[in-house]
């Protein structure tokens, strides 16, 4: 499962991980959100509704370039540096290119939609 997204007139891609919290995110596209800056390490948004976590794993060691799921607050947290261990966060999937991109300051909007096969 692929994803193109454009961000600030930039548009790369992303693979979706094969789980049932990927799927349902991929149910809500095509979607544009607004990201915001947290803490210098990912950007994160609120979406329109919870994902399941259906055979999700307690939790994740996130990698930079990951587009995760927190469960807890229902938040997209995309991982532009690195990030330890958190309890209820879920892989969605993962950029296929750098993560330049979210490196800019403040926040960025991001359009997401699926790559038809």
């Amino acid at each position: 499962m692929q994803v193109r997204m454009a961000i600030n007139g930039y548009s790369t891609t992303a693979t979706l991980e094969d789980n049932a919290s990927a799927r349902d995110f991929l149910s809500m596209l095509p979607m544009t959100l607004k990201l915001d800056d947290y803490n210098a390490t990912e950007k994160i948004a609120y979406l329109p509704r919870k994902l399941t976590t259906t055979g999700a794993p307690a939790g994740i060691d996130p990698e930079v370039g990951d587009i995760t799921y927190y469960a807890p607050w229902g938040n997209l947290a995309i991982f532009y540096r690195d990030f330890g261990y958190s309890t209820g966060l879920i892989r969605l999937g993962r950029f296929d290119g750098g993560v330049d991109l979210l490196k800019a300051r403040g926040g960025l909007e991001i359009t997401i939609e699926a790559v038809a096969p």
